[in-house]
């Protein structure tokens, strides 16, 4: 019950970041320019330029969850009763 309670909250938190997004206008000074001039004459090249440099953001935040989720499931530990440990190397794998 507390593993589908926490995975919901997690779903939920994941579904307010992605439906909470703020529209983010990072580019340098030429590539601004050139898209002003290029929406100005009707061209629709500033809206694949942002999503184009939003995707190249996130990449990297995506590479290390997936690094850290494969982390998390090779080491974590598993139950381990601790009262009746005998005297020997133990292989939580």
């Amino acid at each position: 019950m507390k593993k589908k309670l926490k995975f919901l909250f997690v779903l939920f938190v994941f579904g307010l970041m992605i439906t909470a997004t703020v529209p983010v206008k990072a580019q340098c000074a030429m590539c601004t320019a050139t898209v002003e001039t290029n929406s100005e004459n009707g061209g629709a090249q500033a809206k694949g330029l942002n999503k184009g440099i939003m995707y190249l953001l996130a990449a990297p935040y995506l590479a290390i969850g997936v690094l850290g989720f494969i982390w998390y499931k090779k080491y974590r530990r598993k139950n381990v009763d601790l009262t009746n440990m005998p005297n020997q190397k133990l292989n939580l794998n």
